[in-house]
Parts: C-alpha cells; sequence; structure tokens
C-alpha cells in the first residue's frame, strides 16, 4: 500500500514543455499544428493574364503606334523654356497668339501638336501591353469587364479598405489589374 501511494515521478519532457514559449524555433510541434497560408497555387479562380488576345492586325498595329512613339517629337508649350509655372507639367496648349512663330510653325519653334502624329484608330486608348483600361468603382463594374482583352483600373476616389476588396475580386474573377495598391512579387 505504501508503494500505490507514492506519486509517479514526473516525465523530464513533459515537466519542460510548460516552460518552452509557443512559436519559437525550438517548437516545431506548434509549427505543424497551425494551418499554413494558401499557396499562390491554390488560391481560387482563375489566373488573371498578362497580356491580353489581340487579333494578328491589332498586335501589328500595336508595335506599328510603339515604332510611332519613338519618333514623335516631345510637344513643348510655348514660352516654357522661359517661365517655370508652363513647363514642368509637360501639358500642351496650342498657341493662339496673333504673332506667335510657334503657331506660324517657325522652324526655331518647337512643333506643334497635329492631328498626323495620331496613333492607329483600332489601338488608340489601349495601354503598351494591349489591354483596353476599364474605370472600375465598384465589384459589379469588375463582373462587366472582358478578362481578355480589358483590364481594371480602381479610381482614384475608392478608399484603402474598398480598394483591397477590389483587388480580391479582381484576383477570384481572373480580371488584370492596372494599378494595384498591393503589388504581386513575381517567383523566381
Amino acid at each position: 500500500m505504501a508503494d500505490d501511494a507514492k506519486p509517479a515521478a514526473p516525465d523530464p519532457e513533459a515537466r519542460a514543455a510548460p516552460a518552452k514559449k509557443s512559436g519559437t524555433k525550438k517548437d516545431g510541434a506548434a509549427k505543424a499544428a497551425a494551418p499554413s497560408p494558401p499557396k499562390k497555387s491554390e488560391a481560387k479562380g482563375p489566373k488573371a493574364p498578362r497580356r491580353p488576345t489581340l487579333d494578328a492586325n491589332a498586335a501589328k498595329l500595336l508595335r506599328l503606334r510603339d515604332a510611332q512613339d519613338d519618333r514623335r517629337p516631345k510637344f513643348t508649350r510655348q514660352a516654357s523654356y522661359r517661365y517655370y509655372r508652363i513647363g514642368r507639367d509637360g501639358s500642351w496648349r496650342a498657341p493662339r497668339g496673333l504673332q506667335s512663330k510657334q503657331r506660324r510653325h517657325y522652324g526655331y519653334r518647337s512643333t506643334v501638336a497635329r492631328i498626323g502624329f495620331r496613333g492607329p484608330r483600332v489601338v488608340r486608348g489601349l495601354t503598351p501591353s494591349g489591354f483596353r483600361p476599364v474605370l472600375v468603382h465598384t465589384s459589379r463594374d469588375i463582373d462587366a469587364i472582358n478578362p481578355t482583352l480589358e483590364a481594371a483600373v480602381i479610381a482614384h476616389g475608392v478608399g484603402t479598405k474598398k480598394r483591397l476588396v477590389l483587388e480580391e475580386v479582381a484576383r477570384k474573377r481572373g480580371v488584370h489589374l492596372l494599378n494595384p495598391l498591393v503589388s504581386e512579387r513575381r517567383e523566381t
């Protein structure tokens, strides 16, 4: 009876276990029990395309537009070299003065913007990658987007909280987002 009344000696590992802090590098069991975050391959919904599906003619005109952009002169406003307030933002306004040398196309003045400098009509307004940008305010706007040709641009007035929701909706729908707040890092 005396042997039965004696308490059993505690296990050394059981005694040391409460002293450990959870979440440390030594505690492998705590990490294994915690659920791991979903990987990008496990993300729900289709993956957003990097490039749109364009027909051969549109792809050719997009390359032509890029070549035209390289040759197009930089249109500077009249007297932009003289006044900092005029030339700093790169905005264009046509010269209207009666004796304006730029309006009369004198060779020593900068080039005036004309219709001949315009890009091809089929690819006008497309992004450099070829997407047609669509302004988005709500998740219903994202539902109306064709992901193979169009990309979403979240409006400026949308706050951060709603923007994060819209980014998640776009990710689930497989819509390319042109101005994401959270940029996805490429895996190497």
